[in-house]
């Protein structure tokens, strides 16, 4: 493991492709997909539930997340558990991205994308629920909105929409931005496990830096980040994202 204070140089070549994607008071979009491109194609019949759509909404958050952590290392408040958490998002937001651009086959990828609209929408199903929200008049809910895209489904005679899992979107998308989706996945859990206040990671990835000794008769511990360890994020991340932009602006333009 690494021996030396936080240095985050690793972290330079991502945040310097973020910045440059920053334009004053928002990040810079992927391009609406030209009308004879493949992507177009692709959403022809899929009418509001368009590929395209998540796509963009997708990369636009995981660059807000990378772009969080480099706000945060510029302010000198780097603690062992959020570089992780916003690098996860990142990583989540543009394996998502490559995920719905790299199905085998138009059929697939349609229903990849009508898979993540479906599993949307019963979210947004779920928070109407909590919340006891309505519609508008002439609106509709997210249950009804599920309707709606389960039938489009069937009318385009896609396999059974399947609630997308995100360690399943990554061993997939991995491959397509030229990874090892294991090591990928590897990563990911380690991040996820400081999302969710696990205890492995901390044995895992990162660095004691002191003891004190409690007065509950225990010692406790001064941790700081492996930059070892999560170099390897922040470098599956800034793959994934100039992946992505590749394969984006490939296919939003070509036939």
């Amino acid at each position: 493991m690494s021996t030396q204070a936080f240095n985050g140089a690793y972290l330079l070549p991502l945040f310097q492709e973020i910045e440059q994607l920053r334009d004053e008071g928002a990040y810079r979009q992927l391009p609406k997909p030209a009308p004879s491109s493949s992507l177009a194609a692709d959403d022809a019949p899929l009418g509001a539930y368009a590929t395209a759509h998540l796509i963009r909404a997708a990369y636009t958050a995981g660059l807000a997340h990378a772009d969080a952590l480099r706000r945060l290392t510029l302010a000198g408040e780097v603690d062992p558990t959020s570089p992780w958490t916003l690098l996860r998002g990142s990583l989540e937001n543009l394996a998502t991205g490559l995920w719905l651009l790299s199905g085998p086959d138009r059929a697939e990828r349609r229903r990849r994308a009508l898979s993540l609209w479906d599993e949307d929408m019963r979210n947004r199903h779920q928070h109407e629920q909590d919340t006891g929200h309505t519609p508008a008049p002439g609106g509709m809910t997210g249950a009804q909105r599920r309707a709606e895209i389960r039938a489009l489904a069937d009318q385009l005679g896609l396999a059974p929409l399947t609630a997308p899992k995100a360690h399943q979107i990554i061993l997939a998308a991995a491959p397509a931005a030229g990874l090892t989706a294991v090591r990928v996945c590897a990563a990911w859990r380690a991040a996820s496990g400081f999302a969710h206040g696990r205890y492995w990671p901390y044995l895992r990835a990162t660095q004691p830096r002191a003891a004190i000794a409690g007065a509950d008769g225990l010692h406790h511990f001064a941790l700081v980040i492996d930059e070892d360890e999560h170099r390897k994020l922040a470098q599956f991340c800034h793959t994934m994202l100039l992946r992505l932009q590749d394969r984006y602006e490939a296919r939003a333009r070509q036939h």
